[in-house]
């Protein structure tokens, strides 16, 4: 089905004006979605040692805050599979671009609001209501963005809009290292506040983009109100014609959240711990030891946000040639490598930080195809729900990644050394992903579904 007219002049990859607006749109809102859902990974430790009234340095305090970094990712994570699920179902009810204006002006609040909390309880509350509009953009985005454009180009479209991510990650890391690396050095206790505040800007952006933004003609003429098609019902993913398809969506899902999040999530706590330690090997004290811990938290979320970035487009190749099940296969494989030799083997703690630009490649690169190849799998009418529900309830099975590392983290005498340890078996994850393989629906060639 065409979903432009015609007449409207093609710009690049035979998409139109139009089309590259609403691809633009989305991948401001899934780029903002990723700023919001991470800015907390950046300030954990001086957030939980401020709300808590912790003793900084200790190693009771570094255990600590392993543990309640690990809680806080997983109730984000529960919060986001809650906001896919529910905003997905709203998202085929009433149409993609509203819901996904909704949903970040949604998540926009809930991250500025942590920077009022006077309690870590009332912080993990504030993220929760975040955490509904950051799993319920994602479905709205990716099903708008598959329905405008070209068949031939949905690939690249949804790598493109994927590519967002490794960009807000950029973003969140600069606001860190400005505000509590160069601004603030010297107050920890409050610098975290204000990286929170800054997770208003997505409020703004979605008021802007909101201009000019129409529902797909694919949606409005199949599912849009007024139409006969039947309202997609959340039981539909598991009867006898989609089942197969949930299946493969959802184990493909689980395998890379579960990964994602347990390494991803202790990246600037890990990065923090070995940088105070050359701090400490150093001799430096003060505002000069922060300043070179939020460097090397700076450097190795670069890093993985680099790899992650090239991981993405690196997606489409194998995926259009080899297709969906192979990519897949390639990127596992990778990703167990390169885990196990970033946290299972002894390196310098300078070195360490290097090993994070493979990580990302596999790691996080694989979820460029997410966005393509999730939408594939459903119709139209049941588009954002199939979709939504696959990808965010991979978030609820992997809500127990970051807890565990956190809480065996928490339980050596060494916080940071344990950690790593406990980092090292996540590298089991993918390879329990390859054997998961022959479920997977193959998607190469198939025209995306009315």
């Amino acid at each position: 089905m065409q979903t432009t007219l015609a007449q409207e002049p093609v710009i690049a990859l035979d998409m139109t004006a139009r089309q590259w607006r609403v691809l633009f749109a989305a991948w401001l809102g899934w780029g903002f979605d990723v700023f919001d859902a991470l800015l907390f990974n950046y300030v954990a430790a001086n957030c939980i040692v401020s709300l808590m009234h912790l003793t900084p340095g200790t190693a009771a305090t570094k255990s600590e805050v392993m543990f309640w970094t690990g809680v806080s990712s997983s109730v984000l994570l529960v919060g986001c599979a809650a906001g896919g699920i529910l905003f997905g179902r709203i998202s085929d009810r009433i149409g993609r671009s509203r819901t996904m204006i909704g949903t970040m002006i949604l998540y926009a609040v809930g991250t500025a609001s942590c920077a009022l909390a006077p309690n870590f309880w009332v912080l993990l509350v504030c993220r929760a209501v975040s955490a509904l509009g950051i799993g319920g953009e994602w479905a709205a985005g990716a099903s708008m963005v598959a329905e405008v454009v070209p068949e031939k180009r949905r690939v690249q479209a949804g790598a493109l809009l994927y590519s967002s991510a490794p960009v807000g990650l950029f973003l969140a890391t600069f606001v860190n290292w400005v505000i509590a690396g160069v601004w603030m050095t010297g107050d920890p206790g409050t610098s975290w506040r204000w990286v929170f505040a800054f997770g208003i800007l997505p409020a703004g952006v979605a008021i802007l983009v909101r201009r000019g933004l129409h529902e797909p003609e694919r949606w409005t003429s199949v599912v849009a109100p007024g139409s006969k098609a039947e309202p997609a019902r959340f039981g539909e993913l598991f009867n006898p014609t989609y089942l197969r398809v949930t299946i493969s969506g959802l184990a493909m899902a689980v395998t890379a959240m579960l990964m994602w999040w347990a390494s991803n999530a202790f990246i600037p706590v890990v990065a923090g711990g070995l940088g105070d330690r050359a701090a400490a090997a150093q001799g430096l004290a003060g505002a000069d030891r922060q300043a070179l811990i939020e460097g090397w938290k700076t450097m190795a979320t670069n890093l993985f946000n680099l790899g992650g970035l090239i991981g993405t487009f690196a997606t489409v190749p194998i995926a259009e040639r080899y297709g969906r099940r192979t990519m897949y296969g390639v990127y596992f494989a990778l990703s167990a490598a390169s885990l196990f030799a970033a946290f299972g083997v002894t390196w310098p703690e300078a070195w360490r930080l290097y090993f994070y630009f493979p990580v990302g490649l596999a790691v996080f690169g694989v979820f460029g195809s997410f966005t393509y190849y999730l939408p594939e799998l459903f119709p139209t009418r049941l588009r954002s729900t199939g979709a939504g529900f696959c990808y965010n309830s991979g978030r609820i099975i992997a809500a127990g990644g970051p807890f565990l590392v956190g809480w065996v983290a928490s339980r050596g005498a060494n916080a940071l050394d344990t950690a790593l340890a406990a980092m090292s078996w996540i590298a089991v994850i993918p390879l329990l992903g390859l054997l998961l393989l022959p479920l997977v629906v193959e998607t190469k060639g198939r025209v995306l579904e009315d």
